[in-house]
């Protein structure tokens, strides 16, 4: 019996897709007694489509970057029932697609959606908005959204890279109150994250068997000011060790983190800008989607 998938591509995402790879996606699915819906999407307009239609299909799969899952899975959490989410990462950084083992290469991606099995994805909530992987202030957050997507295009993750080191000079520490289960820290940073992910714009990594993308907790990394030279050495070698349990340098684990702010700050969101907030409470959505992986991947990143 054919079952019915909603093909959601985002055609503006990383260096774009060719017509043909979009054809032989289509074909591959068809093959497999799919009956496929094809949705050419604007840059930010997965969520409406994802909310009003997918609930009337059995597998839903998205064709674009971070940004493009993030809005597929936005528009999902308004449907009480939503299909499983089959991922195929055609952006720049794609830490989604690094952290769910997922291949790059189209054919592949396709073999993992069509051969592997759907499991459970936090997602995180704050003021209506969701997403799937971080949100944060401070330093470099603000890269992936100010950055042109031609450059995006032309440099790939370098654009990333580039912007990050002309956003140095403008790193200013926040004087933050930041309460999680069970405690409470104030102090000030320069960053500070809310992850479920083990790859942050490919520069900071977690340890996989530190995440658990499940499990009902986020991660939050938290990077106090530097005051002096060995400070900032010692946080160059925790990001670079993956090792955040030094005196400035921060894992928490936590279904829930209020943050507080003595003045306006800027939070990104799955890359993408996510608001000026002087109080801001971020909750974790256990469970609330499935995405597709690859069986033999499954213990990277699920514990």
């Amino acid at each position: 019996m054919s079952k019915k998938m909603m093909l959601l591509v985002n055609p503006y995402s990383g260096r774009g897709i060719s017509k043909t790879a979009l054809g032989d996606i289509v074909t591959q699915f068809a093959e497999r007694d799919y009956i496929v819906s094809v949705c050419l999407t604007k840059e930010r307009g997965t969520a409406a489509i994802a909310r009003e239609n997918a609930a009337d299909y059995d597998l839903l799969v998205c064709v674009g970057g971070d940004g493009t899952l993030s809005d597929t899975v936005t528009g999902l959490m308004d449907i009480e029932n939503p299909p499983p989410i089959g991922y195929i990462p055609m952006g720049t950084a794609n830490d989604m697609a690094t952290t769910l083992a997922l291949s790059r290469n189209i054919n592949t991606a396709v073999d993992t959606i069509l051969e592997g099995h759907p499991v459970p994805l936090d997602v995180g909530s704050y003021n209506g908005e969701y997403f799937t992987y971080i949100a944060a202030f401070g330093a470099f957050t603000g890269v992936s959204y100010k950055t042109p997507q031609s450059a995006k295009r032309a440099l790939g993750h370098l654009a990333y890279v580039f912007g990050g080191l002309a956003d140095i000079a403008t790193i200013k520490p926040q004087k933050t109150r930041v309460e999680f289960d069970g405690g409470f820290i104030e102090d000030s940073f320069i960053f500070g994250g809310v992850t479920n992910t083990t790859s942050v714009a490919g520069l900071v990594r977690l340890q996989p068997s530190d995440v658990d993308l499940g499990d009902g907790k986020f991660e939050v990394i938290l990077v106090r000011n530097p005051v002096n030279v060995q400070d900032f050495m010692e946080i160059l070698t925790s990001v670079t060790t993956n090792a955040y349990f030094s005196e400035n340098v921060r894992l928490i684990h936590t279904s829930r983190v209020k943050f507080t702010f003595e003045e306006p700050v800027a939070f990104t969101r799955d890359g993408e800008n996510g608001g000026m907030h002087t109080e801001l409470l971020i909750e974790n959505r256990s469970r609330a989607v499935q995405i597709i992986i690859d069986d033999e991947k499954e213990s990277e990143f699920i514990v």
